[in-house]
């Protein structure tokens, strides 16, 4: 197998709802999903926490997270950008 083969990085869009740690912020990614039993739509909500490298991040904040290698015990994402600020 070739080492040189592209991998897919799972990237997901959510809302940033801590800051209070260093370096780390808590985003909580939304989504929807059909129910097994009833089929109808229910939303589920997961939180990530992510690296803030530069601490820009503010609760509230839209945010695109991209998956990387454990940089902590709980952290396996990394801010990518800031696509909405909070009003």
């Amino acid at each position: 197998m070739d080492n040189t083969s592209k991998v897919r990085k799972i990237t997901k869009v959510g809302t940033v709802v801590s800051d209070a740690m260093d370096k780390t912020v808590v985003v909580q990614v939304e989504s929807v999903v059909m129910h097994k039993l009833y089929h109808r739509f229910v939303q589920r909500s997961r939180k990530f926490m992510a690296h803030d490298e530069a601490n820009t991040c503010k609760v509230g904040d839209k945010v695109q997270i991209t998956e990387c290698r454990p940089l902590s015990r709980s952290k396996k994402f990394r801010v990518v950008r800031v696509i909405e600020r909070a009003s």
